[in-house]
């Protein structure tokens, strides 16, 4: 079994909170996680499956069921089933505070994070806390597989089922059932009127461009729709926690930059299924294979950044780049170079970009197993190194 490394956060969350909404992609590991929780409470925990429809009748009246369930911590699984129960959470949580139940009450797991936080920042301010759960991280996996499953990992991605196939190919063709179930039936289930082929012609354009900056009308007029349409496409992605949307860091130091996004397909098996590359030798003889490293690292830090991070990437209008920059505090970025190669090196304009930003730590994040010193106070280090030296970048804020 591979342990979450959200766990110990979720339940630090449940002791300060009334609710907390864990938010994910399907089949990315919420369910499972949730009924560890629940197992571990016994008889104190109860978890209902909105998409259930005896789960479903159990809140035909919502008042009186959940005011049954007081002392209990109560999971709701795929909320946006039932969007109306909000309001009536946020009357039951008052109620529980004044008889003195301030915490762990409610666990909510959803799917869409945009719907998600929309609906209940409204209903539940001030008494819910969100998390991300995405599908494994290096940082879960290779403690208990050993560093030599990276590769593995990095070619079928994080979702468990993937992950845990018995071959290269029965992860494949998980792959492409999944994509097909989300395009057929959870795009759709949120009211989303777009063909399924249109999607995926989408995605599929965002796979080749990987790590590059958005182009949204050349893809608008490559679909042949809109502008806006594109727009849309991508808030949809972005909201099912399959794209990430990378800003560009824009502070105002009297130079031109970049203003476009960067995109990137969160999940790396993904990826490779979308760009038809089954095996690893496929992913590295093709031209993607950088560019997919360099997604698959990147969501491996932001996963380890402490609570408040935020996540840019700085590219001047004459080429000083900086792949990620981790702005921890107002005063604080670090930056990091995420290279493929296991001899990495960096161009001028990288240290020229972190001079421009004032960066505390330069890191050139690559697969090796050596950390070293690099030139210009850079430090070059196996991406488990740097996974970790985020992640205790917190106790100095």
């Amino acid at each position: 079994m591979i342990p979450r490394h959200l766990k110990p956060t979720l339940e630090d969350r449940l002791k300060q909170f009334p609710a907390v909404a864990l938010l994910g992609p399907r089949q990315s590991g919420k369910t499972t996680l949730a009924l560890e929780l629940a197992e571990e409470r016994g008889d104190k925990a109860i978890y209902l499956d909105l998409e259930n429809p005896a789960d479903r009748r159990r809140l035909d009246d919502p008042v009186a069921y959940l005011r049954a369930q007081r002392g209990h911590l109560v999971i709701l699984d795929e909320i946006h089933r039932a969007p109306e129960i909000f309001t009536v959470l946020r009357s039951e949580i008052d109620a529980r505070r004044r008889a003195g139940e301030k915490t762990g009450q409610f666990l909510i797991l959803g799917s869409a994070a945009l719907d998600l936080l929309r609906q209940s920042s409204e209903s539940l301010a001030g008494r819910i806390s969100f998390l991300e759960l995405m599908p494994f991280q290096p940082q879960e996996v290779l403690p208990v597989e050993g560093v030599e499953a990276a590769d593995k990992l990095w070619l079928r991605g994080g979702f468990p089922d993937s992950f845990l196939a018995e071959s290269d190919g029965e992860s494949s063709r998980w792959r492409a059932a999944f994509i097909r179930s989300y395009l057929e039936r959870d795009i759709p289930q949120f009211g989303v009127r777009v063909p399924a082929g249109t999607i995926e012609r989408f995605w599929t354009m965002l796979a080749h461009t990987q790590g590059g900056l958005f182009n949204g009308q050349r893809i608008a007029q490559s679909l042949g729709v809109g502008w806006h349409a594109v727009s849309h496409y991508l808030g949809l992605l972005g909201d099912l926690l399959l794209v990430r949307r990378l800003p560009p860091w824009t502070a105002n130091i009297g130079k031109r930059l970049v203003k476009s996004p960067k995109i990137y397909l969160r999940d790396s098996g993904l990826l490779h299924s979308l760009l038809n590359l089954p095996t690893l030798n496929d992913v590295l003889g093709h031209p993607i294979a950088g560019a997919s490293w360099e997604g698959f690292a990147m969501e491996a830090i932001i996963a380890a950044a402490p609570d408040g991070t935020k996540a840019y990437f700085y590219r001047s209008a004459t080429g000083q780049e900086i792949d990620l920059v981790l702005e921890l505090s107002a005063s604080r970025l670090w930056a990091f170079e995420l290279k493929k190669s296991l001899s990495p090196s960096v161009e001028k304009g990288f240290h020229v970009a972190c001079a421009d930003i004032e960066a505390e730590r330069r890191m050139l994040v690559y697969p090796g197993q050596e950390a070293y010193p690099g030139a210009g106070g850079m430090e070059v280090m196996p991406l488990l190194d740097a996974i970790a030296a985020t992640g205790k970048a917190g106790s100095k804020l």
